[in-house]
């Protein structure tokens, strides 16, 4: 029960990653707020979590409206007292490359990645700093924090963007006992990933078989994607590490596709 007496609020948490970590945190003691724009499934997760016996509740969320993250959070902190980890989660992702990559989409990419990570964290901060409380941010970024792709011009111009914001955080919420990380995930096979497979074969004219085989495994040790699992026990050992001494950094999380 690493996390026992904790309350962690994860956006984009009813589906994907964002709700593997919800079961982990969870099953390790903490009472998480399961935050997504589509409450609906929120709730069907946050009631998948009661009905193991944890505590949770389901929250609307947009995370490009600073009313809705503010309120959100505030619904959260009202329900269990504290809030003590904020999971930044939430995204999407749209494959152009950049001569057709539309202005709209860019700035839609921008805003829920990079705008939605900052939002929550201000939001959270409110509470993390009060009587130097402190507290755990972790950015959900991905190996294109550190490298680029074709066709991924915005996705990953929004993940390098997190390693900035993690940095400042860590070095202005250290004197309030809060810090910041940023966890890198290589391909993990989700809905999202999924999608992207028809999208890249049409635009990079090969198979869907040769996507996942060249583009998304084809440089990793072991030919195997990274689990939603994989990701969630790394997002658990962060907010269970003991110290400061990790700090402003970020884990890769890719079966060896991507190493720096």
């Amino acid at each position: 029960m690493q996390l026992n007496g904790k309350v962690a609020l994860i956006t984009g948490a009813a589906s994907g990653i964002g709700k593997a970590i919800a079961l982990v945190y969870a099953k390790a003691g903490a009472a998480v707020a399961i935050a997504d724009i589509n409450l609906a499934a929120a709730q069907q997760t946050a009631d998948e979590i009661k009905a193991g016996g944890g505590r949770a509740l389901g929250v609307a969320m947009d995370v490009t409206n600073e009313d809705a993250v503010n309120a959100g959070i505030k619904t959260t902190v009202d329900a269990f007292g504290q809030l003590d980890i904020l999971i930044s989660n939430a995204g999407i992702q749209i494959v152009k490359p950049i001569v057709d990559y539309s202005f709209a989409d860019w700035k839609k990419m921008q805003a829920i990645h990079v705008d939605g990570a900052f939002l929550t964290t201000k939001a959270a901060l409110k509470y993390m700093y009060q009587g130097e409380r402190g507290g755990t941010v972790i950015y959900m970024g991905s190996v294109h924090s550190h490298e680029g792709s074709p066709l991924k011009s915005a996705y990953v111009a929004a993940k390098h963007a997190l390693l900035g914001l993690a940095r400042v955080l860590a070095k202005e919420g250290a004197e309030h006992n809060v810090r910041a990380y940023v966890i890198c995930p290589g391909f993990v096979r989700t809905p999202l990933v999924d999608k992207q497979i028809p999208e890249q074969a049409k635009e990079l004219g090969i198979s869907e078989d040769e996507v996942v085989k060249r583009v998304m495994l084809g440089r990793t040790v072991d030919g195997q994607f990274a689990t939603v699992d994989d990701v969630a026990q790394t997002a658990l050992f962060l907010a269970s590490f003991p110290s400061a001494a990790l700090t402003g950094q970020s884990f890769i999380v890719s079966h060896g596709w991507c190493m720096q």
